[in-house]
């Protein structure tokens, strides 16, 4: 079983930055797959960023790209979410997801995820 926290959400102006933390505890980290995913009422869980453990391959959402860096921390057991240049259309609750790292994981895929955080709201007003 893997326990996430997220952390940093908050409220901003358009244009500023927030950066998301997520802990990970109760399995080792450098064996997750880890990723962010964001929801507005109403609406499907968004794919946003993800990154395997060797913190080499990462993805991207096109609408964030150029924008947010994904990056892990495996000794501190952490995934950050650095979100910049923010748009109120990124406005959206913010989900830590992790699964074991298999080649074969379609990491976009929010169904593929085992494991998840309950959430931290980000908001950006305009």
């Amino acid at each position: 079983q893997v326990q996430l926290v997220e952390s940093g959400g908050g409220l901003v102006q358009a244009g500023g930055s927030l950066r998301l933390s997520c802990a990970a505890s109760g399995r080792t980290f450098s064996d997750l797959v880890m990723g962010w995913f964001r929801q507005v009422p109403g609406k499907e869980r968004e794919f946003v960023a993800a990154i395997r453990r060797n913190s080499a391959i990462t993805y991207y959402a096109e609408s964030v790209k150029g924008r947010f860096t994904i990056s892990r921390d495996n000794a501190k057991n952490t995934v950050y979410l650095q979100m910049n240049s923010l748009k109120p259309e990124d406005t959206a609750v913010y989900y830590c997801a992790a699964t074991a790292n298999s080649p074969l994981v379609r990491v976009t895929i929010d169904s593929n995820y085992a494991y998840w955080g309950q959430g931290t709201q980000v908001t950006v007003s305009s």
